[in-house]
């Protein structure tokens, strides 16, 4: 369930041959870069797979990998954080000569970086420009509202409220800079609630986001209740489609990911879904740790091991490593 591509996911280039050099050394699997994630799939064993979305990336490098298929060869590191713990993908390619597979998810993932305003709630940005909303690629106006008040402070600030098909922005008339962009995608609720200064429009931001309260007072009540409506009609439609901002085209446009899927075939197997799984610890970005962990003796081993990290076991390490 997790493969599947969520609404506005869009796959942009295919990659046939590209070896997990890091945890699947040997194994031959396929590389989809899709605009908001990089999965690999084991050609042999579909159930094998893994996905990196980019938000998780520090850094992309090449390096030279040592590959089962390939011998010392250029390789694509990838180095992730996830809840403070840091992972590393080693991805080679195993047709020789063909750098699509750097071009293609380094320019894939700058163009996520570089459109971080179409999915992250942003304060005091540049946004605006002699008066007006600067505009993002396929963004459309809705709405323009004059004498919107920002409830944040005591006595409030008078601005200007934008309502478009990405994102709510209001900026103060005094100052362009004290602003606030809210993309759909990082809004939970959107309300009307009474206030110290009345009716307002009140929008809840994700957890993601920081989890922010903003009030907005609009006049009359009639606008209020007319601009809600609408917000929430465009909050649903982006829901059902929404716009990441990610724009790249490769000059040959790959398979549908349909035609690229493998149906998974049920084995005639019993999974102990309760035990930690193990199969993070060939990713571990063990460089990036500052000391070593205390040892301890181990009574399986018969000699002082360093301590293992907690929810891992010498029996899944073993796994791994064949």
């Amino acid at each position: 369930r997790q493969m599947k591509m969520r609404p506005g996911e869009v796959l942009i280039d295919c990659l046939e041959s590209v070896e997990d050099t890091k945890g699947n050394n040997g194994d031959r699997g396929r590389l989809l870069v899709t605009n908001l994630r990089i999965i690999w799939r084991s050609l042999s064993l579909p159930r094998v797979n893994l996905s990196v979305g980019y938000n998780c990336i520090i850094n992309i490098t090449t390096r030279t990998a040592n590959s089962k298929l390939r011998g010392q060869t250029e390789a694509l590191y990838i180095l992730t954080k996830c809840n403070n713990t840091r992972f590393e993908f080693i991805f080679t390619n195993v047709v020789p000569g063909s750098p699509r597979l750097f071009t293609s998810v380094i320019a894939v993932h700058r163009a996520y970086e570089t459109s971080k305003m179409y999915r992250d709630l942003k304060l005091r940005s540049a946004l605006i420009q002699n008066k007006q909303l600067r505009l993002l690629p396929q963004e459309q106006i809705y709405d323009k509202i004059n004498g919107v008040w920002n409830l944040s402070s005591d006595q409030g600030n008078l601005g200007t409220f934008f309502i478009t098909n990405v994102r709510i922005v209001w900026h103060a008339n005094m100052n362009d800079s004290f602003n606030v962009s809210i993309p759909y995608l990082q809004i939970r609720s959107i309300k009307i609630r009474d206030s110290k200064f009345g009716l307002a429009l009140v929008i809840e931001s994700s957890q993601q986001s920081g989890g922010y309260v903003l009030g907005f007072k609009i006049d009359p009540v009639e606008k209020l209740q007319e601009s809600v409506k609408e917000i929430n009609s465009l909050h649903r439609v982006y829901s059902a489609n929404p716009i990441f901002g990610v724009d790249y085209e490769m000059e040959e446009k790959p398979q549908p990911l349909e035609d690229l899927t493998v149906e998974q075939v049920q084995d005639d197997v019993e999974i102990e879904s309760d035990e930690h799984t193990d199969a993070f610890v060939a990713y571990f970005a063990d460089e990036n740790k500052q000391h070593d962990r205390e040892p301890v003796f181990s009574e399986e081993l018969g000699l002082a091991i360093e301590k293992l990290k907690d929810g891992f076991t010498l029996q899944g390490l073993w796994e791994v490593m064949t």
